[in-house]
């Protein structure tokens, strides 16, 4: 599964300019709709488009390593048994 880090970097992101970034500023700044990034945000699993990966690498000014990260289906699994 890939996790996007989104909020991770919008956390950095609000830290470093002293100020609340939003799902809505970001959206307006990169042209992706504040439900697309909401889904990558919110839903396991969610595919988008390498379009929105580039434009948001490059708000954020990251590389892809630092947006996305890979998890194995066997963590994923392992994590859901320990929510119970």
């Amino acid at each position: 599964m890939i996790r996007y880090r989104i909020q991770e970097l919008l956390a950095e992101k609000q830290f470093k300019e002293g100020r609340r970034v939003t799902l809505i500023e970001l959206a307006e700044a990169t042209g992706i709709s504040r439900v697309t990034l909401s889904k990558m945000v919110n839903q396991r699993g969610y595919g988008t488009l390498t379009d929105h990966l580039d434009k948001l690498c490059a708000f954020f000014g990251c590389r892809i390593e630092q947006l996305a990260e890979y998890i194995p289906d066997s963590e994923v699994v392992k994590k859901a048994g320990n929510d119970k």
